[in-house]
């Protein structure tokens, strides 16, 4: 099985020494994702509800552009900056991911990066691969 980086153009650029996604095999193993600027400008700061939507809207294209979908998503990990936004969080998730439900893990973090409310990772299937 060949490992292969990849990049999505309609994604958030990296904020780091990583890639967006990593295929291998029929799989994408997507790196968490934040309510990031698809210009590089930094985190899209606002409520828990904008920052929550902004996410998973970065998830949808990094997965999009690298040949996947929220409907291929297999396993979800959300970090939280504040447990407390769980419930919250769930109604948004759902709007994203209505039936179907991906295996899924929430915890609170210490910290996030650049001091954002939230970041979700995900592992989904490549349905061309």
């Amino acid at each position: 099985m060949k490992k292969q980086c990849l990049h999505a153009a309609s994604g958030p650029p990296a904020a780091g020494p990583y890639s967006h996604a990593v295929a291998a095999g029929n799989l994408l193993f997507v790196s968490g994702q934040g309510p990031f600027a698809m210009d590089g400008s930094g985190p899209v700061r606002g409520t828990f509800q904008e920052e929550a939507r902004r996410t998973l809207e970065n998830l949808r294209s990094v997965l999009e552009d690298c040949g996947s979908g929220l409907d291929h998503v297999l396993k979800v990990t959300v970090f939280l900056a504040d447990m407390n936004q769980f419930t919250i969080f769930n109604g948004i998730y759902k709007e994203y991911f209505p039936k179907d439900f991906p295996a899924r893990t929430c915890i609170q973090a210490g910290r996030l990066p650049a001091d954002i409310q939230i970041e979700v990772e995900a592992i989904a299937l490549l349905p061309s691969a």
